[in-house]
């Protein structure tokens, strides 16, 4: 039996061609599990863990490609061996993987150290990325829940004894930890006040 497995590392992104590629290689659609919004460095993969435990002696794993079953050299190995281990094929593409070939294994561990180096390269620009735009002012972190007037406002309140945090929370829309800060800053901030 073959069972097919896909995987897409953000929401937004489309699983139909690897539902289709799956199906030409004869996957039965009800025998294709999914991971979506998941990356392939993250082990942790609900979908990977149920067709997984769907394959029996003599099945079929059945992927489009490599890096769709994993991003690191360590995870494919892992999962190859458990799959040798359980006396499952793994279809890459098309391609029977043979663990017991030594220019299979040789293929097979160079596809995924271009997988991993591709991950590594994702990351890296993505570091780069948020670098330049922290430079460049254009990434500030979350906007905060209340305005500066909002909190002065709030601690006013608080002091005044004309309302408790509980009730701030609901008036301001916001969580009681929000609250919480915002009285600890005007504390703090009176208290640097009363220093100077």
């Amino acid at each position: 039996m073959k069972i097919g497995y896909a995987r897409v590392s953000t929401a937004a992104q489309e699983l139909t061609a690897q539902r289709n590629a799956l199906q030409a290689l004869g996957v039965e659609p009800e025998r294709i599990y999914v991971d979506h919004g998941l990356t392939g460095t993250n082990r942790a993969r609900p979908g990977l863990r149920e067709a997984l435990a769907a394959c029996r002696d003599g099945d079929m794993l059945v992927v489009t490609k490599l890096d769709r079953l994993a991003r690191s050299l360590a995870d494919a190995r892992d999962i190859v061996d458990e799959l040798t281990t359980r006396r499952v094929k793994l279809n890459l593409g098309g391609s029977v993987h043979d663990p017991t070939d030594p220019v299979g294994r040789l293929l097979f561990n160079v596809l995924a150290m271009v997988a991993e180096f591709e991950s590594d390269l994702i990351r890296m620009r993505t570091r780069e990325g948020l670098e330049v735009a922290r430079a460049a002012g254009k990434l500030r972190g979350r906007k905060p829940k209340l305005s500066v007037s909002q909190e002065r406002h709030l601690v006013q309140l608080h002091r005044a004894g004309e309302k408790n945090p509980a009730e701030l929370a609901e008036l301001f829309n916001v969580g009681r930890s929000t609250v919480y800060r915002a009285l600890e800053r005007g504390r703090l901030l009176a208290a640097a006040t009363e220093v100077g």
